[in-house]
């Protein structure tokens, strides 16, 4: 009777180039909201302003002496604006990313593959941005070319040249912010109900104190405690919208970035306690 040796054994199969395991786990996040229909009615229900949009568009330039109808720079401003129920929506669904894998303790499991730390909330925070941007960025930008079609001239695109980086600069921002934010808190609990309630509840509270705080003393400085105002601060700015800001751009700017790094250093922490420990 033969006896095989079951010491080591060359790998014989294809190796992958170190990097892109973060692509495994952003695919997985990606098809499982595909499969849930509740959340692709919701992206689908994102877009009906965009339908409504296009309306407007159509009557605009088909009946251009209608002023109510008119479409111009506010226009993309205020559809972003109006966008906000849906990106707020969508991140909270997101507020499972990774408490479902410390609530059954796959991220021990993750971790314990050739995958980094960087890896792994790379790949977690991809499919949050896909969503967020798509149902901002994408309709947006998307907005703009129907504009373009319909009137059949580049005209009104080469007078608001601004608004492609307008729109991609706003966007991306609120979403890397959000999609940050609702990551961190994640990371510190294991129920996706939680982390959806504190995320709500923490953005509602700093825009209620905000505009209690404003009422009390008469100084819009304290616009700075309220992310979504500051949100507000640089999309006005970037729209090149009219109006005193509550505070300067770079206040804002340096706001939203201080919250973007303060979430980045709370996953690391999280992630990092949970490696050290496998």
């Amino acid at each position: 009777m033969p006896i095989h040796d079951q010491g080591y054994r060359r790998y014989e199969g294809r190796r992958l180039p170190p990097g892109g395991a973060w692509w495994v786990v952003a695919r997985t996040d990606l098809l499982a909201g595909m499969r849930s229909r509740m959340f692709v009615g919701l992206l689908l229900l994102a877009w009906l302003p965009f339908v409504v949009r296009v309306v407007q568009i159509y009557f605009s330039t088909s009946y251009a002496d209608l002023p109510l109808v008119a479409v111009n720079a506010r226009t993309f401003r205020t559809f972003i604006d109006q966008q906000w129920f849906f990106v707020f929506l969508v991140t909270i669904s997101m507020a499972g990313a990774i408490a479902d894998d410390r609530r059954v303790n796959a991220l021990q499991l993750y971790l314990s593959r050739p995958l980094t730390r960087v890896e792994y909330l790379v790949g977690k925070l991809v499919p949050a941005l896909v969503y967020l941007l798509g149902v901002t960025l994408a309709p947006a930008l998307l907005l703009l070319v129907m504009q373009v079609a319909m009137s059949g001239s580049l005209s009104f695109l080469i007078e608001n040249l601004f608004l492609v980086p307008a729109i991609t600069l706003v966007c991306v921002v609120e979403a890397l912010l959000w999609a940050f934010a609702i990551m961190a808190l994640s990371a510190i609990s294991k129920s996706r109900r939680f982390v959806a309630v504190t995320f709500a509840g923490v953005l509602f509270f700093t825009a209620a104190m905000s505009q209690a705080l404003r009422a009390i003393t008469g100084s819009r400085a304290w616009a700075a405690i309220s992310p979504g105002d500051m949100i507000d601060v640089l999309a006005d700015a970037a729209f090149r919208v009219g109006g005193r800001p509550p505070v300067p751009v770079p206040v804002a700017v340096v706001v939203i970035g201080a919250l973007i790094g303060l979430s980045i250093w709370v996953l690391e922490r999280q992630v990092r306690g949970v490696e050290v420990v496998r």
